[in-house]
């Protein structure tokens, strides 16, 4: 290589540097925005994954004559945390502050074929300066960092909780003009297929407190509703009122919902052949007056474990909202301890009495299903079903032939 070419290369390596520490403004840094400067809201459209099924919020900040045009994203988490599935599980994984080139930013999203729509915020100069710096504090490798909450604290909520510390009372949100009588489950329900595995495992994961109505302000933790809050807000001014919101844009083009899955790997039907199944074991069992015990072990194992996630979610995590859940109506945590005596030929006489508890349970699920406590997961009502059909059979069974304390050799 040449003189010369060595001298290019370093003029080129130094001007990427150059570029970039224009691009990342430091959060050390005492950059103060041009005139030009301006600030929106970036929302971005659901994905294929069930993390990206609800979309995204971000804050662009640009500034042409500073060479500035960067997101700041509250949905960031490093992958080289330590026990990072462990701390994600126990919902102690702290989230974080990234910040991106708009470009790169926007370039990712379009190739996940998701909608992208801008809203330019109509605030001034000043503010427009404000909040950047505060974004750049926050961007710190000490602030940037936060526990998120799936209901409380997440990239959507951060977007109204940035601009309020900003603006504060000029900005009026309107809220009571938003629906108000949903709940947090009914919320996600907007964004996810009854029929998919996804939503069957949230609403295996998630307790009764999302089932409890939200108010307007707390409908802010989807990004489409973080949208449409800041469409219909207003900024008081010197000039007087005016919509928080000047300019709205779409700069890409993608579907409105997250795709449904592929109907044959459905969890409806998968369960839909295991129902079947369970109901032709079980007639086959009436016809010959016989217990498959190898049936009974399988579903009590599987509703057991079922039952040992829902509460270790319950108690062993920070997940607000994985608490209350009553799906250990039907995956009763006991079962899993239950399924040694249930493979037995003849298991102890206390067994009838476990029986009919589970029966209790399983209407108890149908009360709570019914009057709004808990919504269960539709996809797998031929399983309850089925639950409970086997269970009275199995009381029917031992009827037959009863059994005799403590355990019949």
């Amino acid at each position: 290589m040449t003189r010369n070419n060595y001298l290019l290369c370093f003029l080129l390596f130094a001007f990427s540097l150059l570029f970039q520490a224009s691009t990342y403004a430091s959060a050390d840094s005492t950059l103060q925005l041009s005139s030009d400067a301006k600030a929106s809201i970036l929302t971005m459209g659901p994905g294929s994954s069930l993390v990206d099924a609800f979309g995204h919020s971000a804050i662009r900040i640009e500034d042409t004559r500073r060479g500035i045009d960067v997101v700041y994203n509250y949905g960031v988490y490093d992958f080289d945390t330590p026990n990072f599935y462990l701390k994600f599980a126990r919902g102690k994984l702290p989230y974080l502050l990234g910040v991106n080139r708009f470009e790169d930013f926007v370039r990712n999203y379009k190739a996940q074929n998701r909608w992208i729509k801008e809203q330019v915020l109509a605030l001034n100069s000043q503010e427009v300066n404000d909040l950047f710096q505060f974004l750049q504090v926050n961007a710190r490798p000490e602030n940037r960092a936060y526990a998120y909450d799936f209901f409380y604290d997440n990239c959507a909520t951060k977007i109204g909780e940035v601009l309020y510390k900003v603006a504060g009372d000029q900005i009026q949100w309107n809220l009571e003009e938003q629906e108000a009588d949903k709940t947090f489950r009914a919320l996600i329900y907007e964004n996810s297929y009854w029929n998919t595995w996804g939503r069957v495992g949230m609403d295996i994961a998630l307790g009764s407190v999302a089932d409890r109505t939200t108010t307007p302000l707390e409908e802010l933790f989807l990004p489409d509703y973080v949208f449409n809050a800041f469409a219909k807000a207003d900024l008081q001014t010197p000039q007087g009122v005016q919509p928080l919101v000047q300019e709205t844009t779409t700069l890409n083009e993608g579907p409105d919902k997250a795709p449904r899955g592929f109907w044959l790997t459905s969890p409806f039907l998968v369960f839909l052949l295991i129902s079947l199944l369970i109901g032709y074991l079980t007639w086959k069992d009436n016809q010959q007056d016989t217990r498959n015990r190898t049936l009974d072990t399988c579903l009590f194992v599987f509703t057991g474990l079922i039952g040992l996630g829902v509460v270790l979610l319950w108690f062993a995590t920070d997940h607000m909202a994985t608490q209350l859940n009553y799906t250990l109506l039907w995956a009763f945590v006991l079962n899993l301890f239950m399924a040694p005596v249930a493979a037995k030929k003849e298991p102890f006489v206390q067994f009838i009495a476990y029986l009919k508890f589970l029966l209790i349970l399983l209407a108890l699920m149908v009360f709570h299903w019914v009057v709004g406590v808990q919504q269960f997961a539709l996809a797998l009502l031929p399983f309850y079903i089925a639950l409970a059909i086997r269970y009275f059979y199995l009381l029917r069974y031992f009827r037959r032939h009863p059994l005799t304390a403590p355990e019949r050799k």
